[in-house]
């Protein structure tokens, strides 16, 4: 029998219970159909789910079609629950996303997309609701291809040729097999929806059961059976507690199988010398649950879903047997309220008990504020307060409330730093060095080693990196989380007989704090992205209350008299926007919006003063190291931890290595250079140097724009070679007369420009790149080639042309005279601040035809020269003659 586990998933309000009810009835597993609104759904079991008509936990039934069962996994779909909803995508086989058709693409399903993207999750799509008026197929399929994925296609179409047509578009080699053979076989459609190269759309309305009795065929049909190692595995994706108080732990046996009485633990081979706390504890019970009831087994197999008892020390995202932790949630809380308790009732009593709702729900951030002596909350939403009071009455019969909330900001840095923590006081020893460099906005924080064992043991590196992984550092501006971040080993020293586990733990505590003192730090903080329906006439107030928000949007669509406006705009802005929305359009506007993510502090200034936070006066976070003479410990500030530091300085280090090589370079024969050398230089200095050494902050996205711009400079006293770098898109469509050619054919317009800055270069004999992006292009790798006199560079997958053109800069315009043409604002603020000169697309066309003109007018001038040469060297008499032969 296959066995796949399959989860649910939708923007609030899409039928996506409904749809699960009618699944569930369709194949047998229930006798009546429940609904929301009579609050008899099988799945929604919570007494707040029922009142509230949303899924506020995820679920399961298991239900069986043909020869496949079928582990359905019910998933919230409010925004509030999203990081209920993200722990269950680290199990899933397959997914349904449910659309509805009367609303189309929300803004949070986009968010699911992205997730299921991210997690590499096959995904089925039933877009719901097509029983109501005003419903257009066409319409929401362009809408599905144009905002989710253009290999969104319809299953139901009759036509067998036009939907072998479009699935054959979607993959090389399934066409090639189509027009052999005129079919395509449901396996090979059944690889390209595992691959998620073709994502099949099916039309219904659940609650009258049109269309979902096809959809359920399609998932068993091209649904395809998971490989299991025999190796014992299982990854935890949820806690919880039953009636009696057992504690639950929600697993998937990904590999061999699970008995009762099986002693498990999460001692791995690289926990070997390390201080992580290690477990080993016996399963009492194997529950096999399908809504509230469940089965008792002896054994679960590779691909169940199993809930065991027994277990004290696991949590969500854990990986048991072969299996490997799942990485750090995406969806992260942004709110953090205080806890208000009754009198007489003790925090640090009362601590505890909300440290057990936390195990259960982790996006329930559980933080004990010592010198406040008080318990704040961090969460996703406002809803997740009622939940959580809620949850502790029920469980602790304890009332509590909580104040009006606050933002969660986060600080990143601006330029590279190297952070240096001691720790010596008597009979203890560490030193760490940490490089610590800007990542791109999103990308939280990176861990990596780049560190000799002969400088230091591999066992204390690891425990280093365990340090740095261990807690949530905090930054120097408002003592907010740090994110953003690549934090790298470089250096580190131990003492034979004096160095302890906990020494490396308070060094490298101060380094990063040592680290964050010296950079320039910027404040973060959360912003949404939403969609905004609301009558045409009032889309111009809409429009100035998002401007006052201090966000952006536009107008994506008109339909009918109600318009749709997407954008972004802070959290702390928006937060009570929906109330707003429904008072001045009368209940007819709609506002749908989910976390974007950070991004730099609209109001910082106002944010870091009203905080007043002091990094030199956080005792429990200190800025400065502990070193040791004449046989005392003594404290050194921050800023002076580098006159007392017992290792060499990394980044010093690199700067000489760097000037050395910059100085051979010059000595050189070769004045000029190849491009495949330079592309060898980058590879050497900019690839090799992700996540280790690079000091350069990469390219900065439009919301980066707020930061300031690394700078470089470089004495070099030969005369450098000329190289223009071309933007080459920018440039064609910033040209009137390629922009037009390029309407038609992108291929004649490319060739008109090459041909253009070929003629060019043979005037100006300068080296010529022209750089084009390829980076949509999947598996693309860097292609170089001539094109008669000039370069011509095609970016990797991923990468911009003025990606390419960046790094170029960096690291060659200390050995080169460089000019960059384009026409990118942002591009230009970047490559100013790095010492090139700049072009913009006008310019590059009033030079070219500057120099066109006066070679026209030198070789006009030389012609009429050469012209006069013979007549020159003629006597008077011969002249005479000459000219009468002429009449």
């Amino acid at each position: 029998m296959k066995k796949i586990v399959v989860g649910i998933l939708a923007h609030v309000d899409a039928g996506k219970t409904t749809l699960s009810e009618s699944m569930l009835y369709l194949s047998g597993k229930i006798r009546k159909l429940g609904r929301v609104d009579n609050k008899d759904a099988y799945l929604d079991t919570y007494s707040l789910e029922k009142e509230r008509g949303i899924t506020i936990f995820s679920k399961q039934a298991i239900f069986q079609v043909d020869e496949a069962q079928i582990t359905l996994l019910d998933t919230p779909g409010h925004v509030d629950f999203s990081a209920e909803m993200e722990r269950t995508l680290q199990v899933l086989d397959y997914a349904i996303l449910v659309i509805s058709g009367a609303d189309g693409i929300q803004g949070h399903t986009q968010t699911l997309w992205r997730l299921l993207s991210i997690y590499k999750i096959p995904v089925f799509i039933f877009i719901n609701k097509m029983d109501q008026v005003g419903t257009d197929k066409e319409k929401l399929m362009k809408e599905l291809k144009d905002r989710l994925n253009d290999e969104c296609i319809e299953f139901q179409e009759n036509d067998m040729e036009i939907f072998y047509d479009q699935v054959a578009m979607c993959d090389e080699k399934v066409m090639e097999n189509f027009i052999e053979t005129g079919e395509i076989k449901s396996a090979l459609i059944s690889e390209l929806i595992k691959s998620r190269k073709v994502f099949p759309c099916y039309f219904g309305s659940a609650l009258k059961l049109e269309g979902v009795e096809e959809f359920i065929n399609g998932i068993v049909k091209y649904s395809e059976r998971p490989l299991y190692s025999e190796e014992f595995g299982a990854k935890v994706f949820k806690i919880s507690r039953d009636d009696q108080g057992n504690r639950l732990t929600f697993m998937k046996i990904t590999g061999g199988s699970l008995k009762v009485k099986t002693a498990l633990t999460n001692k791995t081979t690289d926990m070997e010398n390390s201080t992580y706390n290690i477990w080993e504890e016996k399963i009492n019970q194997i529950r096999i649950y399908s809504g509230q009831k469940f089965e008792l087994v002896s054994e679960a197999e590779a691909g169940a879903i199993c809930v065991v008892t027994g277990l004290t020390k696991t949590y969500p995202g854990e990986g048991l047997g072969a299996e490997r932790a799942s990485s750090k949630p995406l969806l992260e809380p942004v709110l953090s309220y205080k806890v208000i308790l009754k009198e007489g009732c003790d925090p640090r009593i009362m601590l505890p008990k909300l440290r057990e709702i936390e195990e259960e729900e982790p996006e329930l951030h559980i933080i004990w504020e010592e010198n406040l002596q008080e318990i704040q909350v961090q969460i996703m939403g406002e809803v997740q307060i009622e939940i959580l009071q809620s949850i502790i009455k029920d469980r602790f019969d304890i009332d509590v409330t909580f104040d009006s909330g606050t933002i969660l900001y986060k600080e990143t840095i601006l330029n590279t730093v190297e952070g240096v923590g001691h720790f010596e006081p008597l009979r203890h020893y560490s030193e760490v060095h940490l490089l610590m460099e800007p990542g791109e906005l999103g990308s939280g924080l990176q861990f990596f080693i780049n560190c000799s064992e002969d400088c230091l043991e591999k066992n204390w590196q690891r425990l280093i990196l365990t340090h740095l992984e261990e807690k949530a550092h905090k930054g120097v501006l408002t003592g907010s989380m740090i994110t953003d971040m690549k934090i790298t080993l470089v250096a580190g020293r131990a003492h034979k007989k004096h160095t302890e586990g906990g020494d490396f733990r308070e060094a490298t505590y101060r380094a990063v704090r040592q680290g964050l003192m010296q950079a320039n730090s910027i404040l973060l903080e959360p912003y949404y992205e939403f969609q905004l329906e609301l009558p045409e006439k009032m889309v111009g107030r809409a429009m100035t209350d998002v401007e006052k928000m201090h966000g952006t949007c536009e107008i994506t669509g008109v339909n009918g008299d109600i318009a749709t406006v997407v954008g972004s705009a802070p959290v702390v802005t928006m937060r009570n926007y929906q109330r707003d929305v429904i008072s001045y359009t009368k209940g007819k506007g709609r506002l749908f919006y989910s976390l974007k993510g950070y991004a730099p502090c609209h109001n910082s200034d106002e944010i870091i003063k009203s905080i007043g936070y002091g990094p030199e006066r956080d005792t429990a976070n200190p800025t400065g190291s502990v070193f040791c003479a004449n046989g005392t410990g003594f404290l050194v500030n921050w800023d002076e931890v580098k006159n007392h530091m017992h290792l060499e300085s990394y980044l010093q280090k690199e700067e000489s290595t760097s000037s050395q090589i910059t100085k051979k370079s010059s000595q050189a024969q070769e004045q000029s250079i190849g491009l495949d050398e330079i592309d060898e230089i980058i590879n050497r200095t900019f690839y090799a140097n992700q996540g280790k050494k690079s000091i350069w902050k990469k390219r900065r996205t439009a919301l980066e724009s707020h930061y300031k711009t690394d700078t470089y400079s470089s004495v070099n006293n030969i005369t450098k070679e000329n190289y223009l770098l071309v933007d080459g898109y920018n440039i064609v469509f910033a040209w009137d007369g390629l922009k037009e050619i390029a309407k038609d054919n992108i291929d004649a317009a490319r060739t008109k420009l090459l041909d253009i800055l070929c003629n060019y270069q043979g005037i100006k004999e300068n080296k010529i790149i022209v750089v084009f992006d390829a980076y949509r292009v999947q598996g693309h790798q860097v292609e170089i080639y001539d094109y008669n006199n000039i370069h011509v560079v095609y970016t990797k997958e991923a990468e911009t042309a003025d990606q390419y053109i960046e790094k170029f800069v960096h690291q060659n315009h200390g050995n080169y005279s460089i000019t960059v043409a384009t026409s990118d604002n942002l591009e230009q603020i970047i490559i100013r601040g790095n010492g090139a000169a700049l072009l913009s697309a006008m310019d590059l066309m009033g030079e070219i035809e500057l120099t066109n003109k006066k070679m026209m007018e030198e070789y006009s001038e030389k012609y009429r020269m050469e012209r006069n040469v013979l007549s020159d060297t003629l006597s008077e008499e011969d002249k005479g003659q000459f000219n009468k032969f002429l009449k």
